[in-house]
């Protein structure tokens, strides 16, 4: 099972870990600003240092094993995390209205993060073996469809919508990504908007509701449902091209801005650096996403492409839509911005997923007769 040799380390993605590092130390000199002045008992700032360092001994561990193992345990991991989201239910704790964590002792696991990476590899392993000349029909995605629903529901119960429709759409970015037949994208996207129009009617509470009609018009109550996003635009504009200088934002540090280190932590970010710091942790960002399509593309099997594409369409969809929201382009539901903002699960999973995507490079050069052989 485990099969670290030399050829590996002269393999291995030093592109990628660099550009993790520097997002890594970004998101903690960010995260220091932001919080420094809370008082409440040890800093987040350490803490998010504990957890990088699970996060680390979290892709050694997945660097050691040939990712195609993950093919073999799909089933086990599918049905576990099932398990996990299905307990939550019954024996999770509860905070801001939501049941969503499984208190460990030491750690507040959210099984609904670890469902992202599942899917991922769920999809990967379904695609992986069923390969289609044409495009994937209708009949052909039921299998993926349902592998999705199930944790979809479990954890709008939850309720957690913004987790839920990540699930959807890393469903839509792998599913697009494998090739549809024509006849599929239209009957998915009839689909898709009368399960909107339904959800909107029928599934939405009204606080969800609101944070639509807020984003519409979010000065019709700046004091309430749009405090955040005025506040969170307040902050992005006024850092101007240069920022007003590391620790000298006045909306973090007078405590305008609300969940500045979780997910209005760029917004920090923004109006200490400004423009030019935007642009600069952007490209670094968005380079590493980039360099992890370029991992998929050269990866040597098509579960391995389709691993690494679901991981980097994970991250890519959370960054585009938590910097929509900070922005005031989208609702505020609660997306972080992987490996910047504050958080356990969220940091662990996408850590998991950069490993995930190092395994893929570091044995590109792997064949099938090589592994045959090493097994034998």
């Amino acid at each position: 099972m485990f099969s670290i040799d030399r050829r590996f380390l002269v393999n291995f993605d030093w592109v990628l870990l660099i550009l993790l590092v520097m997002v890594c130390g970004m998101a903690l000199v960010n995260l220091y600003s932001a919080t420094f002045s809370l008082h409440i008992g040890i800093p987040l700032y350490i803490k998010q240092c504990y957890l990088l360092l699970m996060g680390g001994m979290g892709i050694v561990f997945v660097v050691s094993f040939d990712y195609k193992e993950l093919q073999l345990w799909n089933y086990l991991i599918y049905m576990a995390t099932i398990a996990l989201l299905a307990l939550v239910i019954f024996v999770g704790d509860s905070a801001k209205g939501a049941q969503r964590w499984i208190n460990l002792g030491f750690f507040q696991l959210q099984p609904s993060e670890l469902a992202k990476l599942m899917i991922i590899i769920s999809l990967a392993s379904y695609y992986a073996r069923k390969e289609v000349v044409d495009g994937y029909r209708i009949k052909d995605l039921i299998v993926p469809i349902i592998l999705m629903a199930i944790p979809f529901t479990l954890i709008l119960i939850q309720p957690d919508l913004g987790t839920a429709l990540m699930l959807v759409i890393i469903f839509i970015s792998m599913t697009v990504f494998a090739r549809l037949h024509w006849s599929s994208y239209l009957v998915l996207g009839v689909s898709g908007m009368i399960m909107v129009a339904l959800g909107w009617m029928f599934v939405l509470k009204p606080y969800q509701k609101q944070r639509v009609e807020t984003l519409l018009n979010p000065a019709q109550d700046a004091s309430g449902s749009g405090y955040q996003i005025l506040q969170s635009k307040i902050a992005v504009g006024s850092g101007g091209w240069f920022g007003r200088g590391y620790m000298e934002g006045t909306q973090g540090h007078l405590h305008f801005l609300p969940e500045r280190h979780t997910d209005f932590a760029f917004a920090v970010w923004s109006e200490e650096w400004g423009f030019s710091g935007c642009l600069f942790f952007l490209a670094v960002y968005f380079f590493m996403l980039a360099w992890g399509l370029h991992v998929a593309m050269s990866a040597r099997d098509r579960f391995g492409l389709f691993l690494a594409f679901g991981v980097v369409a994970l991250i890519f969809w959370q960054a585009v839509i938590n910097l929509l929201m900070i922005l005031g382009f989208l609702p505020v539901v609660g997306v972080p911005l992987p490996l910047f903002s504050y958080g356990g699960s969220s940091l662990l999973t996408t850590l998991l997923g950069i490993g995930i995507m190092m395994n893929v490079r570091m044995r590109r050069f792997q064949s099938e007769s090589t592994l045959k052989d090493s097994d034998g």
